[in-house]
């Protein structure tokens, strides 16, 4: 008589956001996850301040935070809150809209293969690479996509708008977002990544899918983006999480990207303003002074500018 086949074991599963400046979009987003099923055990979201979650502040089975500005710092938050009563914490970006499937095809992926750490779906349309996406254009796209044949192959990173980590090495070897990558947080899904990736297998599970919205408002102005565009790649480099080989093939892309942008006057992205970033941050690495933090005094002076040209024009 044959032993019966074990079954793998069911795992607890939280999703996370963390959003700022988009109150309506985090509403919708949640409002949608929150129909799914199954539900995953807990949906916590981390806000910078409680009007970034306008209508969410008390709704059942939603557990809401406030944490420092910054993509980083607000998922540190979450993975604190997550604790130790989850074994899977799946982060999605707040116009991620995951497919009904997405939620149970990750959490089953992890329950069979225990050396998977870290696991990321796959992104049917991505409204960043346009104009954006509204959230039923992105249901639409799922439902014409329909069911998807479930494969896990390896991948060097996880895409930061939908990523399942497993959280007992991340407690048990301290690991975290890089907090010095500030407000978006450019290539922090890469850098977390590769430091998961040392404990385990690093995936793409192609049945778990979903549509990735790009909505614009909330994003960092271009200038602020350009210069994290070349100072976050030398960052995670001098880390060690990027090699120099893709840092500079990163940086190469983004500029070559802007540059064409400028040329053809994208109307969809501020590709002025990101080439204008990417030769500020070229300029200071040159006199050794490039860092990722450099764009909190960007934001700062940019805000002195807008308040100046306020002022001025009240006067006139």
């Amino acid at each position: 008589m044959t032993a019966p086949t074990p079954q793998a074991p069911k795992l607890k599963i939280a999703l996370g956001i963390a959003s700022a400046g988009r109150p309506a979009t985090l509403l919708e987003t949640v409002t949608y996850i929150d129909s799914l099923q199954p539900h995953p055990d807990r949906i916590i979201v981390c806000v910078p301040n409680l009007d970034d979650a306008a209508g969410l502040s008390n709704r059942e089975g939603v557990e809401l935070m406030v944490g420092p500005r910054g993509l980083t710092c607000q998922r540190n938050r979450i993975i604190e809150a997550a604790g130790a009563d989850a074994d899977v914490l799946i982060f999605l970006d707040d116009d991620f809209i995951p497919a009904p499937g997405f939620i149970p095809r990750m959490a089953a992926v992890f329950a069979d293969n225990p050396d998977v750490v870290i696991a990321t779906g796959d992104v049917l349309a991505d409204g960043i690479l346009g104009k954006g996406m509204t959230q039923s254009e992105a249901i639409h796209v799922i439902e014409t996509a329909g069911e998807r044949g479930e494969q896990v192959t390896e991948v060097y990173n996880a895409y930061g708008c939908n990523m399942a980590v497993r959280l007992a090495p991340i407690a048990g070897h301290g690991l975290a977002f890089d907090e010095e990558l500030p407000l978006y947080g450019w290539l922090e899904d890469v850098d977390f990544s590769r430091a998961m990736a040392r404990y385990g297998r690093s995936v793409r599970i192609s049945g778990a899918c979903g549509v990735h919205l790009g909505v614009k408002t909330g994003r960092q102005p271009g200038k602020r983006l350009g210069y994290s565009q070349v100072a976050n790649p030398v960052h995670l480099m001098r880390k060690g999480t990027m090699s120099l080989t893709r840092a500079l093939a990163q940086i190469g892309r983004n500029i070559l990207a802007n540059a064409r942008g400028t040329l053809l006057n994208d109307p969809a992205v501020d590709r002025r303003g990101r080439l204008n970033g990417n030769f500020l941050a070229l300029s200071d690495l040159l006199v050794g002074r490039a860092s990722p933090m450099r764009i909190l005094e960007l934001s700062q002076s940019s805000n002195r500018e807008m308040s100046s040209t306020s002022i001025a024009a009240k006067r006139r």
